[in-house]
């Protein structure tokens, strides 16, 4: 059924027109593989101050993660923030699929914009992103900062985590990648510490049309 207004295509507008007001320019780099990255670059790239990088978690594009924070680092540093792999305007035909192809992917994007040292923070899933990256280019990356990221986490662990527990990587999918109003409220009441009291059907399968619908091959 054909929509007359998009709640979440008029909030990713504004969040553009945030990015853009804050400093940044959009930028869309093709890696020569099959892999295109879009990432937020500085309009300006300033050479005496450091360069932040700012990677997203699973859910919405990178501005609906970060557009809150941009504003209060602009000053300090030349802030890169890429959408990853299947998220946003970024994709690949290759067949890769894990956080590590992904860290490399950022890393040649960052090699195309001649960023050569850079400090990260990654949120969530991007945590894991960030932490491959610092792994295969230690001499690339300086500080490196985790936001909800588990990636201490071992098989003996598994007893004392009881928030997200599944069985498959199916059900993780489902959950993480909701196609249904149903499993986008239980991933919310998952993800927040206090989830919103209502959450409508109608905006939640806008979110879900615009968002999720073509991130199902994500995880394979």
């Amino acid at each position: 059924m054909t929509r007359c207004f998009s709640f979440v295509a008029a909030q990713d507008s504004y969040y553009r027109y945030c990015f853009k007001r804050a400093g940044l320019k959009s930028s869309t780099t093709n890696l020569g593989d099959g892999t295109i990255m879009h990432c937020w670059i500085p309009k300006m790239h300033n050479p005496s101050i450091p360069t932040l990088l700012l990677i997203h978690g699973f859910g919405a594009n990178a501005m609906w993660q970060f557009h809150g924070l941009i504003p209060h680092f602009m000053s300090t540093f030349n802030v890169y923030v890429p959408d990853l792999l299947f998220f946003g305007e970024s994709y690949t035909t290759r067949a890769e699929r894990s956080e590590s192809f992904q860290a490399q992917c950022v890393m040649r994007l960052m090699e195309a914009q001649n960023v050569a040292k850079m400090d990260v923070f990654g949120l969530s899933y991007g945590g894991f992103v960030a932490y491959s990256m610092a792994a295969q280019f230690k001499e690339r990356v300086g500080r490196v900062a985790l936001g909800c990221a588990g990636v201490c986490f071992e098989e003996k662990d598994e007893g004392s985590i009881k928030v997200f527990k599944v069985t498959t990587a199916e059900e993780a999918v489902s959950i993480l990648l909701p196609q249904t109003p149903e499993k986008a409220r239980e991933m919310v009441r998952l993800s927040f510490y206090k989830p919103p009291p209502s959450m409508p059907s109608c905006f939640l399968w806008d979110f879900i049309e615009d968002m999720y619908r073509v991130r199902s091959n994500v995880i394979s």
